[in-house]
C-alpha cells in the first residue's frame, strides 16, 4: 500500500465541505444512537443485574447522547491517516482499510461539484446568484428613472442660469466678458447634450449571430455563441457586447466599442461644465449665502418673492454642480487612466490578476492592446490627422469608431510592443 498522502483543502472547497458536514452531521448521531441502543439490547439479555442497568442506561437520553457523541469521535480517530502501527498486529490493517475508505469517499464527495474550471469565483459566483438577479433586474428597471433624473437636473440648472445668472452677467460684466461666457456656456451645453444623446441612443455592439466565421477567444456561457476577443456578456442586457467597459445606469445602456466616445466626452464635458457655472457663480452664491443666513434677523429683512427665490436656487445651483463636478471628475479621471493604459473597466481586473499570475512565474504581463498613451487617444477619438483634434473632439461629430470591434491590432504583432 502506497503511503498516505496529505490532501490539503483549497479555500473554495471549505465551504463546500461545511455544507456537507453540517447536514450529515446529525445523521450520523441518529445512526450511532440506533447502534448503540441495539448493543444495549443485545448485552441486556445476558442476567438479571447486568440487564436491568443496561436497559436504565439505554433509556436516559443523555447517555446516549454522550456515547453517541463517543462513538463518533471514536470513528474520526479510525478515519484518520496513521503514520505507523505495531507491527504483526491488526491496527495497521485497520489503519489503512480506513484511510483507504476515507480516501474513496472524499474522491466521490469531489466527484459531485469538482471540475477543471471550477474556482473560487465559480464558487462565489454560485453563492451570491440571488444578489446578482436583485441588482441586475432593479439596475434594469430604473435606468430610465436614472434617464429621466439626468435630464430634470440638467434642466433645472439650465433653467436657473437663464433666469438668474446670465441677466446678471449681461448686465454687469464687461463686453468681453459677455461674449466669453455665452460662448463658451453655450460650447458646453451642445457639447454634453449632443454626446449623452448619442451615448444613450448608440448601440455598443454586438457580435454577430449569424454563423460566419469570426475570431473568437471563449464560448459565452449565458448566449452560448463565440466571444471575439475584449467582450463580454452584460448581465443587464442580457447580450455580449464588443470591447464591453460596464454597464452604466445613468444612460440605460452599455459603455462599449461603438459608444465608449461618446460616454467619456459625454463625462469630460458635463465636468467641465459644472466647473464651469460653479465659478461662474462663485460671487452670486456668497450673496445668496449671506441673504438665506440673514432671514433669521429681527426684523428680517424685506425681499420680494423673486429674490428668495433667486437666493434659494442659486445656492442649490451651485452645490449641485460642484457635487457633480467632484464625483464625475474623478470617474473622468479614472476612464482617462485606462484609456492611456488600452484598458478597459473589466480588463483592468483581469490584467490584473494575469500580471500576478505571470509575476509568480517570473515573467512580465504586456497589454496586447496598448499602442502607447498617445496613439490610445487617437484610437478612442477617431483623430486621423491633426485637423480632427478640432472637428471631431472640439466639436460634435458622430463618426464611427476605428475597427469593427471583432478583430484588434495588438502589439505583439508589431514590432516595438510596449508594455503597461
Amino acid at each position: 500500500m502506497e503511503d498516505w498522502v496529505v490532501i490539503r483543502l483549497r479555500y473554495e472547497e471549505l465551504l463546500f465541505y461545511a455544507a456537507c458536514v453540517s447536514n450529515c452531521w446529525c445523521l450520523c448521531l441518529c445512526v450511532c444512537v440506533c447502534l448503540e441502543g441495539r448493543a444495549c439490547r443485545r448485552g441486556g439479555g445476558g442476567g438479571g443485574g447486568g440487564s436491568s442497568g443496561g436497559m436504565r442506561m439505554g433509556s436516559s437520553w443523555r447517555w446516549q447522547l454522550s456515547r453517541a457523541m463517543r462513538l463518533a469521535l471514536r470513528w474520526c480517530r479510525l478515519c484518520r491517516p496513521q503514520r505507523g502501527g505495531r507491527a504483526g498486529g491488526s491496527r495497521p490493517w485497520i489503519s489503512g482499510r480506513t484511510s483507504e475508505l476515507w480516501s474513496y469517499s472524499k474522491v466521490l464527495l469531489k466527484s459531485l461539484y469538482y471540475n477543471s474550471l471550477s474556482n473560487s469565483d465559480t464558487l462565489l459566483d454560485c453563492v451570491f446568484e440571488p444578489v446578482y438577479w436583485i441588482v441586475d433586474n432593479v439596475t434594469r428597471w430604473f435606468g430610465v428613472v436614472f434617464v429621466c433624473l439626468v435630464i430634470l437636473l440638467t434642466t433645472s440648472v439650465l433653467v436657473i442660469v437663464y433666469l438668474f445668472v446670465l441677466p446678471t452677467i449681461l448686465s454687469t460684466y464687461p463686453v468681453l466678458w459677455i461674449v466669453w461666457h455665452l460662448c463658451c456656456g453655450h460650447w458646453l451645453l451642445i457639447m454634453v447634450v449632443f454626446h449623452y444623446y448619442k451615448a444613450t441612443t448608440t448601440s455598443p455592439g454586438h457580435p454577430p449571430k449569424q454563423k460566419v466565421h469570426i475570431p473568437s477567444v471563449s464560448i459565452c456561457k449565458k448566449c452560448i455563441t463565440p466571444k471575439p476577443p475584449r467582450t463580454h456578456h452584460c448581465s443587464i442586457c442580457d447580450i455580449c457586447v464588443l470591447k464591453m467597459d460596464h454597464h452604466c445606469p445613468w444612460l440605460n445602456n452599455c459603455v462599449g466599442h461603438f459608444n465608449h466616445r461618446y460616454f467619456f466626452s459625454f463625462c469630460l464635458y458635463m465636468t467641465l461644465g459644472c466647473i464651469y457655472c460653479s465659478i461662474s457663480s462663485r460671487n452670486l452664491f456668497l450673496e445668496a449665502y449671506s441673504a438665506v443666513e440673514s432671514y433669521y434677523q429681527t426684523p428680517p429683512p424685506e425681499y420680494t418673492f423673486r429674490e428668495t427665490t433667486a437666493h434659494k436656487c442659486i445656492i442649490f445651483l451651485c452645490v449641485l454642480t460642484s457635487s457633480v463636478a467632484v464625483a464625475l471628475g474623478g470617474l473622468t479621471l479614472w476612464h482617462a487612466m485606462l484609456i492611456s493604459r488600452g484598458e478597459t473597466s473589466v480588463e483592468r481586473h483581469i490584467n490584473r490578476k494575469e500580471t500576478k499570475r505571470l509575476r509568480e512565474k517570473g515573467k512580465v504581463f504586456r497589454n496586447p492592446h496598448h499602442h502607447g498613451k498617445m496613439n490610445n487617444w487617437k484610437l478612442l477619438f477617431g483623430v486621423e490627422k491633426k485637423s480632427h483634434w478640432f472637428t471631431r473632439v472640439l466639436l460634435p461629430s458622430s463618426h464611427l469608431p476605428s475597427g469593427d470591434g471583432i478583430t484588434w491590432d495588438c502589439t505583439f504583432t508589431r514590432r516595438d510592443p510596449m508594455a503597461i
